[in-house]
């Protein structure tokens, strides 16, 4: 992969020089058509991760960042093949299907077997292995809407851990309903795991609309043959990067105030919401910070890598930056698509929640409340909580993001760039406040 990086910064080097971006409060949505349109899909460890690396390197430089930089880290390479479902007997139909992504592929002819439903993973952990044995485990839970997302952590285990499951009851395979909320014929991929002391079986989701079919067809007809075909391969591993970059800061050039986004997405879609709008919006924000004056902290900007296969370069960057952890006075990361931000959540100590609340009156004019102290800081970002850095999140309207997200329908045209920019002056002014402060948010 390096030899990719190093051939494609020379390749794109004149294409991203020639293209001139306007420093104004539409940076965000720039940045984010241009990696949707010039990069696309970024499955980790792919062709298409290492574009991205060279694209992100490219824009940073461009845009003025006083240092920009990579950091290696190793991976598992997953790769997706073809893969179909179908009704075999006694109702023929094809059903919309996707690979969950680190499933194992099917045997080269598929596998043929009766289908037998389970409402939840809780209730297929209680089965009787004679119900499961040599069939295909289909669980059914839908998930519900809301701002914050709070239904995706009760259908997410389905998807992470229904195949360890339904493997030790002896199934041949697992499908679920998609970790979703659109009624649009799109399957939802996403990361699933696999337990060393358990059979590896094939695992994929079917979209909402075919597991509302099948659960049709089974209340007609119990014994139900379906037909799964799964190309994947795992090559191996492979190299990938975080990439980052930096504004120096004018008196505290060693207190770092970390803004983040994961530069990978699924393969499904563009990844525009997940994460290109992330990019986009803290790219923007160290950009346009040193257009208004330096801070007097420095702003590090990080785009992790393979946050999709289980935070993955987040985990690198936290054992790399372990020594120096203790000068991160602050982190934070947006990755939850391009809805307008509505709520502060913070992760300080109880001396600093007036400054919290302080930062919150700045971001009010912009229909931003007041949260917890709860905060994760983010997916990649949590990593660093655990650490004892102190985070804050910037919380999105997620309401509708999960009719999109690990869909093909993950697409620019999804995005609102009157949305995104009150995401950026938020951004704006939330970063800003604190790499001019004094304030100690550990305490």
């Amino acid at each position: 992969m390096k030899l990719w990086l190093t051939t494609l910064a020379t390749a794109l080097s004149l294409q991203i020089s020639a293209q001139e971006l306007t420093l104004d409060n539409t940076l965000a949505y720039q940045l984010t058509e241009s990696i949707t349109v010039e990069v696309g899909q970024r499955l980790a460890g792919s062709e298409a991760d290492a574009r991205a690396v060279a694209w992100a390197e490219q824009k940073f430089k461009q845009l003025g960042y006083d240092k920009v930089w990579t950091e290696p880290f190793t991976m598992q390479y997953w790769e997706r093949g073809n893969a179909s479902l179908s009704v075999s007997a006694p109702f023929h139909q094809n059903l919309v299907v996707t690979a969950l992504g680190g499933s194992v592929a099917t045997p080269f002819d598929g596998i043929n077997a009766q289908v037998v439903m389970f409402d939840s993973l809780e209730q297929l952990k209680q089965a009787d292995a004679t119900l499961v044995k040599d069939k295909i485990v289909f669980i059914n839970k839908s998930m519900g809407k809301d701002k914050l997302g709070t239904f995706y952590g009760s259908v997410v285990g389905a998807r992470a851990q229904g195949a360890v499951e339904a493997a030790k009851l002896g199934a041949k395979a697992i499908i679920i309903r998609s970790v979703g909320t659109s009624i649009n014929r799109f399957a939802h991929t996403g990361i699933m795991r696999y337990n060393d002391e358990v059979a590896r079986i094939p695992a994929a989701a079917v979209s909402v609309p075919d597991a509302m079919q099948l659960a049709k067809m089974l209340s007609r007809q119990p014994e139900l043959t379906l037909h799964l075909q799964m190309q994947n391969k795992l090559p191996g591993e492979v190299v990938s990067y975080n990439v980052i970059a930096e504004i120096t800061g004018s008196k505290y050039p060693d207190e770092i105030v970390l803004i983040s986004a994961h530069i990978d997405s699924w393969d499904e879609g563009t990844g525009a919401l997940d994460d290109g709008a992330g990019v986009g919006i803290v790219m923007a924000t160290g950009a346009l910070l040193k257009q208004q004056g330096r801070s007097e902290r420095t702003v590090r900007v990080v785009l992790f890598g393979n946050e999709e296969g289980g935070l993955v370069g987040a985990r690198a960057y936290a054992a790399k930056h372990a020594a120096n952890l203790n000068k991160h006075v602050f982190a934070s990361e947006s990755d939850f698509g391009a809805g307008r931000i509505w709520r502060l959540d913070t992760g300080f100590g109880e001396k600093a929640l007036t400054f919290g609340k302080t930062l919150q009156q700045k971001l009010a004019p912009l229909g931003i409340e007041m949260g917890d102290n709860t905060a994760s800081g983010g997916p990649d970002v949590s990593v660093l909580k655990a650490q004892g850095v102190p985070v804050a999140s910037l919380q999105q309207d997620g309401t509708d993001y999960f009719d999109y997200h690990h869909t093909p329908n993950d697409t620019l045209d999804k995005i609102d760039p009157a949305a995104m920019q009150q995401n950026l002056e938020a951004w704006l002014i939330t970063t800003k406040a604190i790499a001019n402060s004094r304030i100690d948010l550990r305490q």
